[in-house]
C-alpha cells in the first residue's frame, strides 16, 4: 500500500482484531498529511484506468474504479467517523478544509472524459457484454454518476458545477457544526426543589450527570440532546422553564451570529437549483428523485398530502383533548408547543393508565441491546459476540463479532450508544467498510463489512443502568436494521453493498426491524425491572400494545411537515427567504399553532448538513409504506418469527444491496407492491 514516510500507516493497514482500525494508533494530527497520500494515490489509480491502452471492457473500466481509492476509503471512514461522533476543534477546522478538497476531487474524476468515454462505450453496448443482473446495476451506477457529476457537459458548464459542488460541501459541514456549536452552548440550570417539579428520578439522575461532566457547578442542567429535552418537556410542571427550553431546541442554527444557519441555507437552495439547471433538470428535487422508486416530486407530495390531512384531523381532535385537560387544571392557556408532551403524557396515563415514568425502568439499555440481538438470530441466524478488551474510538464504544450459524465471522459492530458534547445530534449507521467479493492488491479476496451505529442515550451515573424511553428504544432498533442491511450484505460488487440502495428505500430494512421491539415475546423477555429483575407485567405489556398508536397525529403532523418543507424548498428553486417559504408553507397546509416541524430549518441536518436527504426526507414515509406492509406478511403467517419468511427477507431485502431493482427486490419478497393502507392502519390514521 502506498504510503508516504509521513503518514501514519495506522490509518491505511487495519491490523487490528479482524480487521479492525487500530483507533488508538491514529491521533488528530495524522489526518492531514493521509488525505495528501490517499488523494495522490486514487488520482494515479484513477489515471492509469482511463489511459488504459487496451479496449475498455468490464473489467478493466469497471472492476477497476470499484477496488481504486482503497487508501481513500480508510482515512476517510476513520475522519468522517472522527467529525459525527467525537469531535473538536482541530477536527471541526480539518472538517472544514477536507470537505471542499474531497469535493474537488471527486468532481474532477466525475468530468474525466478519458474515463467516461471508456464507461460510455460500456454502456452503448451493454447488452452485449454478457453482464449479470447485478453488474449492469453497477455499470449503470457508474454511467449514470458521471452524467450527473457533469461529464456531458461543454467545459466551462463543467468547470461551474465543480465550483458549486465544492461550496455546496463547505455551506454542509459549516451547517452541521453550527448545529452542534448551539447544543453545547446552551443549558438550562436547574438548582432548587421548585426547577424540578415533576421531575421523575431516572431524568433527575441523568441530568446531575451532565451537570457533572460540564463541571459548572450546577446540580442539574437541562442540554439539547434529545434524551434530556424530551423527557424535560413532558415531565418539568414548569411551564415557564419548559417554554424557556423549547424555544431554545427549536431555535438551533437561528440565534444569529456565527452560528446562525439561514444565510447558509439560502445560498445552498440557490446552489442546487443552479446544479439542477445545469444537468438538465427543472429542479433539484426532479434531480434528486431520478433514481428512487417515487421517481417525480408530485408522486411525493401526493403520498404527503394524503397523509398529512388523515393526521392534521387527528392532531385536531388529539389537541381538543389536551385542551380539556389544561381547563381541568383550572388554567385558561391555549395549547402550545411546549405543553404538547407534557399533557399528552398525562393524557396517555389516564387513557392507558400507565405513563412513560412506569415504563422506563423496564427498557434498560442493555436489555434492549440484547433483544435487537436475539431477533437478529431468529430471523437470520447470527449472533454477537462481545470482544471485551478491544479498544473502539471512544472508551464508551463496544465492539462485537457477528457469527453465523456455522459460527462463521460475517462482520464487525460496533455500538455507541451514549450522548456527549463531542457528538453531534441523532442516531445514525454508518460502516468502516463495506462488504464485496473482488480480489484486493493486497492478495485478500473480498473484505467483511465493518458497521457501527451511534445514538444518544442519556448517561447514567456511575453504577446505574441506563433507561431508555419506549420511542429510545424504537430508535436503537431502527439504526440495528440499518446495521443488519450492512452487516448481512452478500454482494459482489462494493458500490452496491448493504446501504448502497435509493434512498427512499433505504429505510426499509430499518424501520421493518423496529416491529419486532413490540412483539409480546421479545417485550415478555427483555423488558425486566432494573431492580427486580421481574418481567414488565402482563398488564403494563397490554397497555403499552394498545398504546402504539397514541398521539399519532402529533408525531406525523411533525414528519409530515418537514417533508413537505424539503419538497418545496426543491421545487422552488431559489428562494429569497427561506422562512418565508417555511412560514408559508405551513400556513397553508394548516399547521395549527400548537405544533412544529420536528425538524426546523435552520438545524434541518438531513437536508442541509449535507446532501443525504435533500428532497429525500420524504423517504422514511415511503419507505413505511413497504415496513407497514412486509411486517404484515409476518402477522399473515401467525408468526413474527415465521423461518420461511425471514428466510425470503434476508434473501431479497437485507442481503442484496442495491443489486438489483428495489421493486423487483420487495415484489420477490412479497409478491407485489403495497399501497398506503396497511402504513395509515398501523399508525391509527384508517381503520
Amino acid at each position: 500500500m502506498s504510503t508516504s514516510s509521513s503518514v501514519n500507516p495506522a490509518v491505511f493497514d487495519w491490523s487490528g482484531p479482524n480487521g479492525l482500525p487500530r483507533f488508538e494508533a491514529v491521533s488528530d494530527d495524522d489526518y492531514a498529511p493521509a488525505f495528501d497520500t490517499a488523494l495522490a494515490a486514487h488520482d494515479a489509480e484513477i489515471d492509469a484506468i482511463a489511459k488504459n491502452p487496451e479496449a475498455p471492457t468490464f473489467a478493466n473500466t469497471i472492476i477497476a474504479s470499484e477496488t481504486a481509492g482503497d487508501e481513500l476509503s480508510r482515512v476517510s471512514a476513520l475522519f468522517w467517523n472522527k467529525a459525527g461522533a467525537h469531535s473538536n476543534d482541530a477536527i471541526q477546522a480539518l472538517e472544514r478544509e477536507i470537505a471542499p478538497k474531497m469535493s474537488r476531487h471527486y468532481s474532477k474524476i466525475g468530468m474525466n472524459a478519458d474515463l467516461f468515454r471508456r464507461i460510455d462505450t460500456l454502456w452503448e453496448k451493454r447488452t452485449e457484454l454478457g453482464l449479470t443482473t447485478e453488474e449492469l446495476r453497477v455499470l449503470e451506477r457508474h454511467w449514470k454518476g458521471f452524467v450527473k457529476s457533469g461529464a456531458k457537459l461543454e467545459k466551462t458548464k463543467q468547470e461551474r458545477l465543480a465550483a458549486i459542488n465544492e461550496r455546496l460541501a463547505s455551506l454542509g459541514a459549516q451547517f452541521g457544526q453550527n448545529v452542534l456549536a448551539d447544543e453545547k452552548s446552551w443549558c438550562l440550570p436547574l438548582d432548587g426543589e421548585d426547577d424540578l417539579a415533576g421531575i421523575p428520578d431516572f431524568l433527575k439522575e441523568a441530568m446531575a450527570s451532565v451537570a457533572a461532566a460540564r463541571g459548572e457547578g450546577h446540580s442539574y442542567v437541562v442540554t439539547l440532546s434529545r434524551s434530556i429535552i424530551e423527557p424535560f418537556l413532558t415531565f418539568s410542571t414548569r411551564r415557564d422553564l419548559r417554554e424557556q427550553a423549547f424555544k431554545a431546541w427549536v431555535a438551533r442554527g437561528e440565534n444569529g451570529g456565527e452560528t446562525d444557519n439561514r444565510a447558509i441555507v439560502k445560498e445552498t437552495l440557490a446552489l442546487r437549483a443552479e446544479k439542477a439547471g445545469l444537468l438538465g433538470y427543472a429542479n433539484y428535487a426532479a434531480l434528486k428523485l431520478d433514481d428512487t422508486m417515487a421517481k417525480t416530486p408530485e408522486a411525493v407530495n401526493g403520498l404527503l398530502m394524503k397523509v398529512w390531512e388523515k393526521a392534521l384531523d387527528q392532531a385536531r381532535i388529539e389537541e381538543r383533548e389536551l385542551a380539556v385537560l389544561i381547563a381541568e387544571e383550572g388554567k385558561n392557556h391555549e395549547v402550545m408547543p411546549w405543553d404538547w408532551r407534557h399533557y399528552a403524557e398525562k393524557l396517555r396515563a389516564r387513557k392507558f393508565d400507565f405513563s412513560e415514568a412506569e415504563l422506563k425502568p423496564y427498557l434498560q439499555l442493555e436489555k434492549i441491546i440484547e433483544a435487537c440481538f436475539d431477533v437478529a438470530g431468529r430471523l437470520f441466524g447470527i449472533k454477537a459476540v462481545p470482544l471485551k478488551d478491544v479498544v473502539g474510538y471512544h472508551p464508551d464504544v463496544r465492539v462485537f463479532e457477528i457469527r453465523d450459524r456455522e459460527d462463521k465471522l460475517v462482520a464487525m459492530f460496533l455500538g455507541d450508544y451514549f450522548a456527549r458534547p463531542s457528538k453531534r445530534s441523532g442516531a445514525w449507521m454508518s460502516s468502516f467498510q463495506s462488504q464485496h467479493k473482488l480480489p484486493l492488491k493486497n492478495g485478500a479476496v473480498g473484505e467483511i463489512p465493518i458497521i457501527y451505529n451511534v445514538c444518544n442515550f442519556a448517561k447514567p451515573e456511575a453504577g446505574r443502568p441506563a433507561l431508555l424511553s419506549l420511542d429510545d428504544a424504537r430508535t436503537l432498533f431502527h439504526e440495528f436494521g440499518h446495521a443488519a442491511h450492512g452487516m448481512l450484505s452478500n454482494v459482489t460488487y462494493p458500490s452496491v453493498a448493504g446501504t448502497g440502495v435509493s434512498r427512499d428505500f433505504v429505510e426499509l430494512p430499518s424501520q421493518l426491524y423496529e416491529h419486532w421491539l413490540t412483539v409480546p415475546e421479545i417485550l415478555k423477555t427483555y423488558a425486566v425491572h432494573y431492580e427486580t429483575g421481574q418481567p414488565m407485567p402482563q398488564a403494563l405489556l397490554e397497555k403499552v400494545l394498545a398504546a402504539r398508536t397514541f398521539n399519532a397525529g402529533f408525531a406525523t403532523v411533525e414528519f409530515t411537515s418537514s417533508a413537505l418543507v424539503d419538497m418545496a424548498f426543491h421545487t422552488r428553486g431559489a428562494v429569497e427567504d427561506p422562512m418565508a417559504v417555511q412560514a408559508e408553507v405551513l400556513k397553508s397546509i394548516g399547521l395549527p399553532q400548537s405544533l412544529v416541524m420536528r425538524h426546523a430549518t435552520p438545524h434541518f441536518q438531513h437536508v442541509f448538513a449535507g446532501d443525504g436527504y435533500s428532497a429525500g426526507y420524504y423517504s422514511y414515509m415511503w419507505s413505511e409504506v413497504l415496513d407497514a406492509d412486509a411486517f404484515s406478511a409476518f402477522e399473515e403467517t401467525g408468526n413474527a418469527f415465521d423461518p420461511a419468511m425471514a428466510e425470503r427477507l434476508k434473501a431479497n431485502i437485507y442481503s442484496v444491496g442495491g443489486s438489483i431493482d428495489p421493486e423487483v427486490a420487495y415484489t420477490s419478497f412479497r409478491g407485489r407492491l403495497p399501497s398506503p393502507e396497511a402504513m395509515l392502519k398501523k399508525k391509527g390514521l384508517a381503520a
